[in-house]
């Protein structure tokens, strides 16, 4: 059984078992999660595709942790005036891990 999920406006493809990079949510590791906005639930024989959300579908999912993304390096110049700017960002993420999807 697979599921298309919306969470903030990015759209995952989910299956029990699978982990799962998403944005930075407040919720401690262990804990479970409810991601409602199912777009889609679909298994070998049968697949059901909401208008825009399936009615009672809900994947349910475990918070494993905090984690970082890749550095991202922001270089501002400007040609003959001796501008010079050099900053950072580092993104954060939170890894879960799909449970159950209840259609």
């Amino acid at each position: 059984m697979y599921a298309i999920i919306r969470d903030r406006g990015m759209q995952y493809r989910v299956e029990p078992g699978q982990v799962l990079t998403i944005d930075l949510i407040s919720a401690e590791p262990g804990s479970q999660i409810e991601l409602g906005e199912v777009l889609l639930v679909g298994d070998a024989e049968q697949v059901k595709v909401g208008s825009p959300l399936v009615e009672g579908a809900v994947v349910r999912a475990e918070v494993l942790g905090e984690q970082k993304g890749d550095k991202i390096v922001v270089f501002r110049y400007r040609n003959k005036t001796r501008y010079r700017r050099r900053t950072g960002h580092r993104q954060r993420y939170t890894q879960i891990r799909i449970s159950e999807i209840v259609a």
